[in-house]
């Protein structure tokens, strides 16, 4: 109880931090945001949803996570890594598009030649402590210092899971430029990255860096690193357009109808980064259950199901490997192409290959 109060604390003074008048946030063109926001208190908002259920109080939740006796939470055994090495990641085709996974929710791509990150987490807490939270169940395949320079870098959202301030700080003087969700670009420039390599982006906002095009789409999900600004900054999916090929990353998302707009607008992706974990009954709206991770890859109309947001931290009750152990069963069963790649494995889209229950053991 006493770290938790720490915790708690900590919390607050992040919460303060941000500091920002309530203003409402202007898109491209000094637009009102298409995102639903509210002057009144300051907050994002996310798209109606008659079919979405509240999540319990912050104080049930606590409760829950203080005094439920968790079983088979960690693997049993380290998990299996393919090496990344620099030589490697420049030995592959500079004319393919390439996923490379980290872990978490942190892919690298090497998109055309060029590097890029997605919710890049090398921290080994998803925590505001550097000594309490969420750790690592083990590091990344590849070492922060390791990784080359950097195109671009995709956030989501602005959780310590998917915005890391020790691995911003990292990357600082590496990345040519961030793209992220409205009002995460305040977050950046507290980290201390330049106000010129941020670019914030609305729902439905298109952008371009390179040959690599971008557009920010919604999702439903919650946003704030504090007690006092939750939802002051925007959450969101994305569509990343390389060549003529095409991926969609889910980021946080319970399932909401915005999966099957996004689907009409912009739909038939190569592959699908989907969320795949962290997911209760307690906050039913805003993790997607297995079920429904196949749902939105569906509505979304993709051809590969990849599985994000898993085997990296105890961040619910499940266990560990329940989310990949239900999407597999399910993929299996429907006919669907499932990637779930060992940490450093390369997938290069449009390219065979041959998917394998890696977990199967550690548990």
């Amino acid at each position: 109880m006493r770290g938790l109060g720490l915790l708690l604390a900590t919390l607050a003074v992040a919460g303060c931090a941000l500091g920002t008048p309530c203003q409402p946030p202007s898109a491209a063109g000094g637009r009102p945001p298409a995102a639903p926001f509210s002057p009144e208190d300051c907050r994002f908002r996310n798209l109606p949803n008659p079919d979405a259920r509240a999540s319990e109080s912050g104080w049930k939740i606590w409760t829950r996570f203080l005094t439920v006796s968790k079983q088979d939470s960690r693997p049993v055994a380290p998990l299996p890594v393919v090496a990344v090495t620099r030589a490697q990641l420049d030995a592959l085709d500079p004319g393919a598009n390439h996923v490379i996974r980290l872990g978490h929710s942190s892919v690298l791509l090497k998109l055309r030649g060029a590097y890029w990150l997605i919710d890049p987490m090398f921290g080994e807490r998803a925590s505001p402590l550097s000594f309490a939270g969420p750790k690592r169940f083990q590091p990344t395949p590849i070492a922060l210092a390791d990784l080359p320079p950097i195109e671009g870098v995709i956030l989501s959202h602005d959780h310590y899971d998917h915005l890391d301030a020790g691995t911003v700080e990292g990357l600082r003087e590496r990345v040519r430029r961030y793209f992220v969700p409205l009002g995460v670009g305040a977050r950046l420039r507290g980290m201390g990255v330049a106000a010129d390599r941020i670019e914030e982006f609305d729902w439905w906002q298109p952008g371009r860096l390179g040959d690599v095009r971008l557009t920010a789409t919604p999702a439903q999900h919650f946003s704030g690193r504090g007690l006092f600004d939750r939802d002051r900054t925007l959450w969101a999916s994305w569509v990343i357009e390389s060549g003529d090929q095409r991926i969609f990353y889910s980021g946080d998302s319970g399932y909401s109808p915005a999966f099957g707009q996004i689907g009409e607008r912009l739909g038939g992706f190569d592959l699908a980064l989907m969320e795949n974990g962290a997911y209760d009954g307690y906050w039913p709206s805003v993790h997607m259950q297995p079920e429904e991770s196949v749902r939105a890859f569906r509505d979304v109309r993709a051809r590969v199901l990849y599985a994000m947001h898993n085997s990296a931290f105890d961040l619910a009750l499940h266990t560990w490997h329940d989310p990949l152990d239900r999407l597999a069963d399910l993929s299996e069963r429907q006919g669907i192409e499932l990637a779930t790649p060992r940490l450093g494995e390369v997938l290069t889209i449009g390219r065979p290959r041959e998917n394998v229950r890696w977990w199967r053991g550690l548990r």
